[in-house]
């Protein structure tokens, strides 16, 4: 895609991220109109973590069509509110960029509400204002604008909520967003975010010159270690919420279950050093972390 780049190109060059996403998005396996409304909510969501990221495409094109002047295409929470109107239009009228025209028939055949919507828009309104979180109990409140709507987007989108499954749901999501701060340490400093609660660095005697390192020191190990326990445990606790589910979407649970622990099991065979890049699971653990859960082994 040039700088110049056409919205038709825009669209589908954020779509294709979803081939890179540690989970899967929309997998084949599902229903046809399921794989379509999944895809256009993670087009909102991905295009909304862009411009929180400044991960945008060059050339100002998103700007343009959410009706940002040139002046202000690089001012992230310029971009979020013209973004968030845009999303209103969803829900009342024509928007302008066509990753939310395409959300719109999806908002309408599974009724779906602006709060998750919101929620994400205003995550990465945080992002751009607290760079820094004290306690644990701080990055939960962040994750429930930043992970736990999409887990009750997909139980919408599937027709499939209760207050039960959207407990357990939440458990699962808040769990995956803390295993992807664990992978991306350094690469959240290098945009000055820290995900680990200051608390607990206290605790563990680490320091933000210690995250800057090649390589993870004892202590960074030992608090990578701790916190991995954390997701670990809330990976457990919202694991029951596979079993409540039936057919694709079954599968589709356990795969993100399973996500979560075979990173979790990534991250302590690299001995909980994460800082020289994101430790990755390979398939093969994926697939046998599934079966596992399939199986109801734990």
């Amino acid at each position: 895609m040039t700088a110049t780049g056409t919205a038709p190109d825009l669209e589908r060059a954020t779509l294709d991220k979803a081939a890179g996403e540690n989970f899967p998005v929309a997998p084949f396996f599902l229903p046809r109109a399921w794989r379509e409304d999944l895809m256009a909510v993670y087009g909102f969501a991905r295009l909304v973590d862009d411009i929180g990221d400044g991960d945008l495409a060059p050339g100002g094109t998103d700007a343009r069509l959410l009706g940002v002047p040139p002046a202000a295409a690089a001012d992230r929470l310029v971009l979020l509110d013209a973004f968030e109107a845009d999303l209103r239009r969803v829900f009342g009228g024509t928007p302008r960029h066509p990753l939310l025209r395409r959300l719109q028939p999806t908002v309408r055949r599974r009724a779906l509400t602006p709060e998750p919507f919101l929620g994400l828009i205003a995550a990465n309104r945080q992002d751009q204002l607290v760079t820094r979180y004290e306690t644990y109990d701080d990055l939960l409140a962040y994750c429930e604008l930043s992970a736990n709507p999409v887990g009750r987007l997909v139980l919408a989108v599937t027709g499939t909520s209760t207050p039960e499954r959207i407990r357990l749901s939440d458990a699962v999501c808040t769990a995956l967003q803390i295993v992807e701060h664990l992978q991306d340490v350094a690469e959240d400093l290098g945009r000055d975010r820290i995900y680990l609660p200051a608390a607990d660095m206290k605790r563990f005697h680490v320091q933000e010159a210690d995250l800057a390192a090649k390589t993870a020191s004892a202590s960074v190990r030992a608090l990578v270690a701790y916190e991995a326990q954390r997701a670990r445990d809330l990976l457990n606790e919202g694991a029951p919420l596979v079993g409540s589910v039936h057919g694709r979407l079954k599968l589709l649970l356990a795969g993100f279950v399973a996500g979560g622990r075979a990173a979790i099991r990534a991250i302590a065979a690299a001995e909980y050093d994460v800082l020289p890049g994101p430790p990755r699971p390979g398939k093969v653990q994926l697939l046998r972390e599934v079966g596992v859960i399939l199986r109801g082994e734990r």
